[in-house]
């Protein structure tokens, strides 16, 4: 593919911290290579500001590689920016053209609070993982892989929601801001495992309850969280959350 560079508009928000309130200030970059990842052309942009003394564009990166879920930021008005199953650092700036305006914000949401710019607290996901997203084990050597068998479906399906890296586009997308896309991934690849099932019916009304309580919406049904997933984690997993929580709400009655 042939590189070439071009000039961008950037419109960012700017915002010192959660309790100020934020604005769009504009910014012109020059001779952007295509090949830069998105990341990266912010990287050109704040080292120019830094050298004319200017407080640099905060945002959350660390893997670069599509893994970690840090780089989390709408871009004109999309969660990771317009490709399709792709993190914000793995976007390319093939993606745009010479002259393009594009505007640059955090996610919205009220438990994603906005620490600086582009950067939002998301340690709500952290504690919904903390209520229940786990398994209890005795520890010692480690067991024999084929030590307990599972069904490969049941395998593939755990494998396919475990992928859920906790970047917060589903709740971005989401008109309720709703969590239910990533709750279910995470309740899912430990429901359908063996080593998963002691705590089965405790975990979904634990991760649930404190769901709630971190102020996240309701499910909308719309699909939106599905669409802008990076990694592709289907909705089929609220249908499967569903099921496990009323389960679970029976067995507890």
């Amino acid at each position: 593919m042939e590189q070439y560079s071009m000039n961008l508009t950037l419109k960012v928000w700017r915002q010192k911290n959660a309790n100020e309130q934020g604005r769009f200030d504009t910014y012109q970059v020059k001779d952007i290579s295509s090949e830069m990842s998105f990341l990266e052309m912010i990287d050109v942009l704040n080292e120019e500001m830094i050298r004319e003394g200017k407080d640099p564009i905060a945002f959350d990166h660390d893997c670069r590689e599509g893994i970690c879920g840090m780089c989390s930021m709408y871009i004109d008005g999309r969660p990771h920016g317009p490709w399709q199953n792709n993190t914000v650092c793995q976007l390319h700036m093939r993606a745009y053209k010479d002259g393009d305006t594009i505007v640059i914000e955090p996610w919205r949401a009220n438990a994603f609070p906005v620490i600086k710019d582009l950067m939002v607290d998301r340690s709500s996901f952290d504690r919904i993982i903390q209520a229940g997203g786990y398994i209890s084990v005795n520890t010692g050597s480690p067991v024999d892989a084929n030590a307990i068998p599972v069904n490969k479906d049941m395998a593939d399906a755990s494998f396919a929601a475990a992928a859920c890296i906790g970047c917060g586009a589903c709740v971005s997308a989401c008109k309720n801001s709703s969590a239910m896309l990533f709750l279910s991934a995470k309740v899912t690849h430990l429901a359908l495992l063996p080593q998963g099932d002691p705590e089965r019916r405790s975990r979904a009304l634990k991760m649930v309850a404190q769901m709630d309580k971190e102020g996240f919406g309701a499910c909308t049904n719309t699909g939106a969280c599905e669409a802008v997933c990076p990694k592709g984690i289907s909705i089929e997993n609220i249908a499967r959350l569903n099921r496990e929580y009323l389960a679970a709400g029976l067995v507890a009655e």
